[in-house]
């Protein structure tokens, strides 16, 4: 083999392992530090499904609140209302607030 020889195969052999450390390099960029990386993709995601399934509890709790309010309060409803949120009473009765813990 030639020095000539030697050297081209030489320079095949440097230009191939540059070319996989740099494919190799910008792997592990793209996975792990990108700001659009794999793993904060798959964050996203997940929390993107979170969020779905909380909107979801949501929105039905909207729809069974829509519904109380579309029928109309009785008289018993307004007095217990009254009484445990804004601490009412009637005339005589004595109210003693329990405070929760």
């Amino acid at each position: 083999m030639s020095i000539a020889e030697r050297v081209s195969d030489l320079a095949s052999r440097f230009r191939k392992i540059l070319f996989v450390v740099g494919a190799s390099f910008v792997l592990i960029w793209v996975l792990f530090f990108d700001s659009h990386s794999i793993f904060a993709r798959l964050q996203l995601s997940a929390e993107k499904s979170e969020l779905e399934a909380d909107n979801e509890v949501m929105r039905a709790r909207i729809a069974r609140l829509e519904e109380q309010l579309s029928r109309p309060l009785t008289a018993q409803e307004i007095e217990e209302i009254a009484r445990e949120e804004y601490g009412m009473s009637r005339d005589g009765e004595t109210v003693y607030p329990i405070k929760e813990k």
